[in-house]
């Protein structure tokens, strides 16, 4: 890696990330609000390290004092934004709870292998300075504050707002954006300084998502389908991108390079890919890159299946996109070096809701010439589809989860409830692209010691491709 007498956390560019150490460790939220299991959500340490003796299992595990909170995604107290600052130190994990709207901050720099919480902020404290909840997303600013987004205001009504932390005391600051200018809905995040740019996403309010999936509510427009495009030395919203069929905008990702003037949405209900850009006149603009067609299908919800895109990932090289199809069960590869072409380079099904034997019928299908095999690894059949994924720094490796949201997981994947959602790791081909299952990777968060457990968002100690941002 870098070497450098002065540096701060993280690498000095994106390539310089890919010669990072392998991963050995894993963090990882772990939920039981839903489940029926009366226990606080926890962090869960997975041994990722073929050399030792406790690869592919859970190491440690740190409850949350609290119960249903529902842990959801996490972030760092500081990252390579801050790389040329060597008094910083990537040693705190920040935990938002999307129900509770508290904080945890964790100390993972003391024992890596068995973090331990440094401090709760509690709900009362955010809601008071910033009157908002359901906090999802945190990334760290090179100014050395934690800004993470919300969802809601204190009634549940949509509000996309972003909470400033300080990043050594923790301390609550206030809202990042001016009063009054918050987002209508919002999700995720992602911000590139050179272009003086933060990009937005939208899901749903609090009130509308928290206890399941209504279609009714995406007939009733209670969905999002916007990119908000915020000045980010302002902190306004400059550009409101209403996308053309790109419904529940989710996970957002500028292209790792810092001078780059483009990214990738990934649009769940709809099921596509769609290309964010600065266009010839200054401003942004969006298309769509990418479609999953849906599948005609008997014995579900809904005469139509939608792929659901849940989450996406970039290569640090900027060379391939990844995402997962939660509800077809499949994640996708695809080589980006002409992003306003996408070409398809790997696939892979990890379970789903189409699997052969189960109570899916498929009638019609524009990709598939028959419903695919269930995924047994180790002796265990695999409930649930493939959800948050990670790549390791070399973009040789690719994780992935299987739990979206307690109570989405409830109503489309029982099972999961029932026996816990999975951890798998698939081996990636980086020079001709594909995708292949590690049979020897399983974590079966169904034989957890209180119970199964829905396992969410994956982060590795020394950051990661979808946590780091240069600037």
């Amino acid at each position: 890696a870098t070497k450098c007498t002065k540096c701060g956390p993280g690498y000095s560019t994106p390539l310089e990330a890919m010669k990072g150490p392998r991963e050995e460790i894993v963090y990882l939220p772990c939920i039981y609000r839903n489940t029926g299991t009366e226990a606080p959500d926890y962090l869960a340490t997975v041994d990722v390290d073929p050399k030792s003796p406790q690869y592919s299992q859970v190491i440690h595990r740190l409850p949350m004092p609290y119960l249903k909170d529902e842990l959801h995604h996490s972030g760092w107290n500081t990252c390579s934004s801050c790389f040329g600052d060597s008094t910083k130190s990537r040693n705190k994990l920040i935990l938002p709870g999307l129900i509770s709207s508290r904080i945890y901050v964790v100390d993972v720099g003391s024992e890596p292998r068995a973090p331990k919480l440094h401090k709760v902020i509690e709900a009362s404290e955010i809601q008071a300075k910033c009157n908002v909840s359901s906090l999802h997303t945190s990334h760290c600013l090179a100014s050395g504050e934690v800004m993470v987004s919300t969802l809601g205001d204190l009634q549940g009504n949509g509000k996309g707002s972003f909470v400033l932390l300080d990043g050594e005391t923790f301390e609550v600051k206030g809202t990042w954006e001016k009063p009054g200018d918050a987002a209508p809905m919002g999700y995720d995040f992602w911000y590139q300084p050179r272009h003086n740019v933060m990009v937005s996403t939208e899901w749903a309010a609090p009130n509308v998502f928290k206890d399941g999936f209504n279609p009714a509510h995406v007939e009733a427009g209670l969905y999002g389908s916007r990119i908000f495009v915020w000045d980010w030395q302002r902190h306004e919203i400059i550009q409101t991108l209403q996308m053309t069929d790109g419904l529940i905008p989710l996970e957002i990702r500028f292209l790792h390079d810092p001078s780059a003037t483009q990214g990738f949405v990934g649009c769940a209900l709809s099921s596509n890919i769609q290309r964010f850009y600065k266009n010839a006149e200054g401003t942004w603009s969006v298309e769509k890159v990418i479609q999953v067609p849906s599948k005609k299908v008997k014995g579900w919800m809904l005469p139509e299946m939608p792929g659901l895109i849940t989450d996406i990932l970039l290569s640090l090289d900027d060379r391939f996109l990844y995402f997962s199809n939660w509800l077809h069960g499949d994640i996708r590869q695809y080589d980006i070096s002409n992003p306003q072409k996408p070409r398809l380079a790997g696939q892979i099904f990890l379970g789903g809701s189409i699997v052969r034997g189960g109570s899916v019928q498929v009638l019609e299908d524009q990709e598939l010439t028959c419903q695919p095999e269930p995924l047994v690894v180790k002796g265990k059949r695999i409930p649930g589809g493939p959800q948050m994924i990670q790549l390791s720094l070399d973009g040789k490796r690719l994780y992935a989860t299987t739990s979206l949201y307690s109570a989405w997981d409830k109503q489309f994947y029982p099972d999961l409830i029932r026996e816990g959602s999975m951890m798998l790791q698939i081996d990636v081909d980086t020079v001709n692209g594909g995708l292949k299952l590690n049979p020897n990777f399983l974590v079966d968060f169904g034989k957890e010691p209180l119970g199964p457990a829905l396992a969410h968002e994956l982060r590795y100690p020394g950051g990661d491709c979808s946590s780091d941002i240069w600037i």
